[in-house]
């Protein structure tokens, strides 16, 4: 077992590095040990991990090399070569600029060392500097690299351990707020809670109180000794080593000086800079003037100077509500009338009246909400139509607990019609949450058309749809073995059931026993054979079902049991005998090739039982309590007859053997009770036909799903289809239209409940009566009718939803225009529970398919990949993300659930864990926003909450780009009736038009294609990178002369109208996905046609290829050309500081076309890249002296000229000390890695960093001599 030797302190950050990857690897976690390694390992520094017991032992000393190897044994260094380099390259960033400076700040605090005052403010300003850029670095992410805790979170967390303890203040915090929600996700982890404990923040930066214990002051001092590399208790200093402290030391004081400095110079715009955090507060402004609900919002009043989500989305949607711009009626005026442009139809997939929408919903709604604005704005007659499910079981479920926790009774208590009558009631409390919720995601639904399953116009339908089925014989009536929950009293069906796979011997949980329940494990007894003193063997996973065997099978091959043809096993707890059966099913190789039979609860058994005539005996009622058995198993629950068959068994020495068994336990996925086979009479709909055509339909091309990865699992369900069990033994529901016959007449016999000859359906009872009179050739008043106390499964209703909704079985106007659909577009998760259904009772009662197309997104999950559950507490709803909420108010939503006591604990701490500080606002576009930029064609979506803020700060770079184009335009801008080219377009003009079209291009086939990231990333792109990163700042100069003279007014105005192409463009093909922000941008706008222009972004056309056809791939090409040039010369800045400094740059070209290339963009050059000049030089043309050098591309090479701006002398010291550090790592590394048994002894992922820091090392090595060579040449 490997030794982890560390330090006792607790603040010994690079001990809990090592620690807290031990943590990630439990299966191989080595022993801890507080003391100093023996002098014998020769390992100079805590931690130490030595690796085996005996001699020869591979030592690994030192925070980095230890924690590395942890860190890999517990698969947290990073999945690829690339993840790994990233880990790599924060494990430096935490040992070189973090630590230094926490120490520095920290130690004096904990009288480590002397505290001045000085010094210590100037180390503080440095580390809150350095968390600035780890603040930028972590803002779009939840950890460091990839998607989950690596070695990366926990080196640089343990590096900003100490800081958050005693230095960083609630005002720092609150500058660093994704540092700071970092290092609480980070330290809320269940590893480093166990090594860390509860971590408090500090509150006021103070001296800490020093221990008073000896050897926790040894400790602090060796935590402070082991920064500069020396350990307590080691070995004495060499010469070398004093002198390289003394160098540090030195080196650390000078730094401090030249902070101070710095601080002094800054002190002027610091002033300015620590009004920021106010002007950020901003961001959270609301919108005040008085609106009545559906009146337009005032566009009038000037912009609020930030982007405040609270603002922006007031307001807007009633007024689009009250226009009518969601109805497919807008503009027209008639739906029938035809439309050129074509009919968009789609109906929600329609959330459970349960409660509220979880995440995802909010993704599918916002891919919906965007597919629809995008048809209609496309000029069609588009229809959203909104629903809601009643949600048999869920919904039943939750209003019982209800009525349990607050009134102390059962439905049963209550009675049917009351209990249906407190289902309504909660009904209408809660269903328009739901619905609440829609409208805040912005969605553009036709809420005139809402339906709910249980609706009259929707309970008819479906009343309709049973009796055509039931008279056609497509439902029929059948006892037989139904998947049944105990716990529901109800049966389920097969795609309503979990397999829950086991390995072996497993405690499983089950609603209504005190203690876990045992499976995988497969217990063998004995049967007697009668009249001798012969037994056969058998075995079951289930023990407590030997009460209900009638036969042991064998193989009729299996030449062990011929002698038993026509012989009998004696049953032991009763005088059943029960016939030895010889059938093919049987495994001859598995166990005895003895099996128990129990036809009544195992679907194998039933088969048999049917094809042997045996007896069918029913063991379990409804509730799962044992009848039909022997006393003393009678009225037993299941689980506890399981124990007490067994003991029996063993009593009576015919017990033989148990052993761990690999096998699926079926679970109810609504009420995790182990399902249990029960035969019941039920109604049932043969899918065999219906079948045939859904997955002809597929294969015909007549029905498109997409992705097409999942054509695969729809042929194969559709083609092995069972028939489907519709009969739920709910209260909350259609009711079976289906009534049992009782005639009163001596000429017709009694019939049984099983018998669908006894069974008629009616849309009324007197309906039922006369069809079951003219059946029996009877007169009505002979006829009594009992109604089937059972209701329909809910996914019939949901089947029938597509047409159901438009009045069906009625012609009405709605379903002639809107049936069939357009789209169908949902999670892949209900690919069979709904979309199969929906295909086959389409094409059975309508002729037709419901729609042409379905796309499957992928399933949303938590950042960690786990199911949304609410046991979990990972299940968020959308409007929290959109207004933010606190970790309090998390918690306080879980009293409000059906959560167990225990279960909301364990739901606490995974909110604890995800979101220790609460979620912040994002708004409703930022959300719409990340989930389409998530949504790639997979079956799975990671969704980080922390993440889509990141949005948000789009929503809010994208207002300020508006707000100054808007200036730059001016009050007095007119835009032109068309957007076109003049012919005058500057160079930057003719780029932004190029990339304007290419992302109209881009987005076009984008939602064509359903490539909702490739929208998402057009549209970012074009914002982002294009028009605010390049063409704002290039156009800069021609605004600040536009008065100069003619000339320079006509390029102003020019520039100002490609401006306004690019921002009313812009917008409008953000619109689908940004519905607030675009329309409170567009409203500012001027119009180009304000006479006919339509009144909102919502309904103004989509800009298509053939208008805006100005992609140019030459003008692209030149301008990457450019792009690349910039980015040399601004490299080239930043390596020699020149921050505020404009230089000469000469652009050395390889021949003509680049020279000329450069002559016409060298406005864009000079201003983009900060250079005083640019000048082109030809291959063969001199560059003057005194220039840093860098190549551009294989085309050009930059010369920018340093000359007289730096101080040469003191930049070659600098470099010189560089290079002598970086020749003495080199030394040191290549001297470890030339021993004789580095190869051997040290692990190989070291090896491989060891070989990779010596490259970096080189690397850099040349680029110090190439720029001291460069340097020495202006002297």
């Amino acid at each position: 077992m490997a030794s982890l030797y560390v330090s006792s302190h607790s603040d010994d950050f690079r001990s809990l590095v090592a620690l807290i990857a031990a943590e990630f690897c439990p299966s191989s976690r080595p022993r801890t040990i507080t003391e100093d390694p023996p002098a014998s390992l020769n390992a100079r520094s805590r931690p130490t991990l030595v690796l085996g017991t005996g001699e020869g032992d591979t030592v690994l000393s030192g925070s980095s090399a230890v924690a590395w190897y942890l860190a890999s044994q517990g698969k947290r260094a990073g999945q690829d070569n690339k993840q790994q380099s990233q880990i790599w390259q924060w494990l430096s960033f935490a040992d070189n600029e973090l630590t230094p400076v926490s120490c520095a700040v920290v130690f004096p605090l904990m009288g480590v060392m002397g505290l001045d005052k000085k010094l210590h403010q100037s180390s503080r300003a440095e580390l809150l500097r350095v968390l600035k850029v780890l603040d930028k670095a972590i803002e779009p992410r939840t950890f460091l690299v990839g998607e989950s805790i690596t070695l990366a979170d926990m080196a640089v967390a343990t590096a900003v351990l100490l800081p958050f303890k005693y230095a960083l203040e609630p005002s720092d915090r609150k500058v660093l707020t994704n540092v700071t929600r970092w290092f609480l996700t980070c330290i809320n982890q269940p590893q480093f809670l166990k090594v860390l404990g509860n971590i408090a923040l500090c509150e006021k930066m103070v001296p800490v109180t020093p221990k008073t214990n000896a050897a926790a002051n040894a400790n602090a001092s060796q935590a402070a000794d082991d920064v500069t590399g020396a350990t307590a208790n080691g070995p004495p200093k060499t010469e070398a080593q004093l002198k390289k402290e003394a160098k540090k030391r030195e080196k650390m004081e000078k730094f401090q000086q030249k902070k101070e400095m710095e601080e002094k110079k800054k002190k002027q715009p610091q002033t300015e800079k620590k009004v920021k955090p106010e002007k950020k507060e901003l961001g959270v402004i609301t919108y005040d003037i008085p609106t009545p609900a559906g009146e337009k919002k005032d566009v009038v009043s000037p912009l609020p100077d930030a982007y405040s989500p609270q603002y922006v989305e007031a307001a807007w949607y009633p007024w689009w509500e009250k226009q009518g711009f969601f109805k497919p009626e807008y503009g027209r005026k008639s739906i029938s009338e035809p439309n050129p442009r074509g009919v968009f139809m789609m109906c929600i997939p329609p959330p459970n009246v349960t409660g509220s929408l979880h995440l995802g919903h909010a993704l599918t709604n916002a891919i919906q909400d965007s597919l629809t604005r995008w048809h209609r704005m496309k000029g069609e007659t588009a229809l959203w139509n909104p629903g809601c499910d009643h949600a048999g079981i869920a919904t039943q479920v939750v209003v019982e607990k209800k009525l349990m926790r607050e009134r102390g009774m059962s439905r049963h208590d209550l009675g049917r019609e009351n209990f249906i009558q407190e289902v309504w009631k909660w009904k209408n409390e809660k269903g328009d949450r739901i619905y609440h919720q829609l409208r805040k995601l912005g969605s553009s639904l036709d809420w005139d058309r809402a339906c709910f399953t249980m609706d009259p116009k929707l309970s008819y339908a479906v009343q309709e749809a049973f009796i055509r089925m039931h008279e056609e014989g497509v439902i029929y009536r059948s006892k037989r073995l139904v998947n049944w929950s105990c716990t529901l009293n109800s049966a389920i069906s097969d795609i309503e059931v979990d397999k829950k796979e086991l390995t072996g011997r497993t405690l499983l949980p089950v609603p209504g026993y005190k203690e876990k329940v045992e499976f995988g494990v497969l217990v063998s007894f004995s049967y007697k054979i009668d009249g001798s003193d012969e037994e056969v063997i058998v075995a079951t996973t289930r023990i407590e079902t030997m009460l209900g065997d009638s036969a042991v099978a064998v193989h009729p091959a299996d030449a062990r049991y011929q002698h038993l043809k026509g012989k009998m096993a004696v049953h032991p707890f009763c005088d059943r005998k029960m016939p030895i059966v010889f059938d093919d099913f049987v495994d001859v190789n598995f166990g005895t090739g003895a099996v128990k039979i129990t036809p009544a609860h195992d679907h194998n058994d039933y088969e048999v039982g049917e094809r042997h005539n045996l007896d069918f005996i029913n063991i379990l009622d409804e509730n799962g309590l044992l009848i039909n058995v022997p006393s003393p198993f009678l009225g037993m629950k299941r689980f506890e007859a399981r124990k007490a068959v067994l003991q029996a068994l063993k009593d009576r020495g015919q017990f033989k053997d148990i052993k761990d068994n690999p096998m699926v336990v079926p679970v109810c996925s609504r009420s995790k009770d182990i399902v249990e086979p029960l035969l019941k009479p039920q109604w049932y709909v043969n899918c065999t036909d219906m079948g045939k055509q859904a997955a002809d339909a597929v294969r015909e091309g007549r029905l498109k799903i997409i992705p097409d990865h999942h054509l695969k699992t729809w042929f194969n369900w559709m083609d092995n289809i069972r028939d489907w069990c519709i009969s739920r033994q709910l209260w909350w529901g259609h009711r079976i239209p289906a009534y049992f016959v009782t005639v009163n007449d001596p000429s017709v016999k009694p019939g049984e409940d099983m018998d669908g000859h006894y069974w008629v359906s009616g849309r009324t009872e007197e309906e039922a009566r006369e069809r079951a009179a003219k059946r029996f050739n009877v007169s009505a008043d002979k006829i009594a009718l009992r109604q089937d106390e059972d209701v329909l499964d809910t996914w019939f209703s949901s089947g029938i939803f597509p047409f159901s909704i438009f009045g069906w079985p009625n012609e009405t106007q709605d379903l002639n225009v809107f049936y069939p659909g357009t789209l169908l577009e949902t999670g892949h998760d209900i690919l069979f529970f709904w979309v199969a259904r929906m295909v086959m009772m389409g094409l059975k009662l309508t002729g037709k398919l419901p729609f042409k197309e379905v796309y499957l997104h992928a399933v949303v999950r938590d950042a960690h990949g786990r199911k949304m559950s609410k046991s979990l507490g990972n299940v968020i709803d959308p409007l929290d993300v959109i207004t933010g909420i606190s970790l309090e108010g998390l918690h306080a939503q879980l009293k409000d659930s059906n959560l167990d006591p225990v279960e909301v604990e364990k739901a606490k701490q995974g909110q604890k864990s995800d979101y220790p500080t609460g979620i912040p606002e994002c708004g409703t576009d930022a959300l719409r926003f990340a989930l389409c930029a998530y949504t790639s064609q997979g079956r799975d979506i990671n969704l980080d909450v922390n993440r889509i803020l990141g949005y948000r700060h789009f929503c809010n770079k994208l207002w300020n780009a508006v707000k100054f184009a808007m200036k730059s335009l001016g009050d007095n801008f007119v835009p032109w009736e068309k957007a076109q080219l003049c012919g005058e377009e500057s160079v930057s003009d003719r780029w932004i038009l190029s990339r304007l079209s290419a992302a109209v291009g881009l987005c076009g086939s984008g939602f064509r294609a359903y490539d909702f990231p490739g929208i998402t990333t057009a549209i970012y792109n074009f914002w982002l990178y294009e028009l605010c990163d390049v063409y704002l700042e290039s156009v800069k100069p021609v605004f600040s002369k536009a008065e100069e003279d003619a000339a320079s007014q006509r390029r102003a105005l020019v520039c100002r109208q490609t401006l306004y192409t690019c921002l009313e463009v812009g917008l409008r093909i953000l619109a689908p996905i940004m519905p607030f922000v675009t329309e409170e941008l567009y409203q500012r706008l001027p119009r180009r046609r304000p006479q006919d222009n339509p009144p909102s972004i919502s309904v103004t056309p989509y800009p298509q290829t053939d208008e805006f056809c100005w992609h140019s791939e030459d003008v692209d090409r030149q301008m990457d050309f450019v792009m690349t040039v910039v980015k040399t010369i601004r490299s080239l800045r930043a390596d020699y500081n020149l921050t505020k400094t404009r230089a000469d740059c000469y652009l050395q070209c390889i021949d003509a076309e680049t020279v000329s290339l450069v002559h016409k963009y060298t406005l864009q050059l000079q201003t983009l890249s900060y250079s005083q000049a640019v000048i082109p030089l030809t291959a063969d043309q001199h560059v003057p002296e005194g220039c840093a050098v860098a190549i551009a591309s294989d085309r050009c090479t930059v010369n920018l000229m340093l000359k007289g701006l730096i101080d040469v002398e003191k930049e070659v010291a600098k470099l010189t000390t560089k290079k002598g550090d970086l020749e003495k790592q080199m030394e040191k590394l290549t001297e470890k890695m030339a021993k004789s048994d580095y190869k051997e002894k040290v692990p190989v992922k070291v090896q491989e960093l060891d070989a990779e820091k010596l490259r970096q090392s080189q690397t850099e090595l040349e680029k110090v001599k190439e720029a001291m060579d460069n340097f020495k040449k202006m002297m």
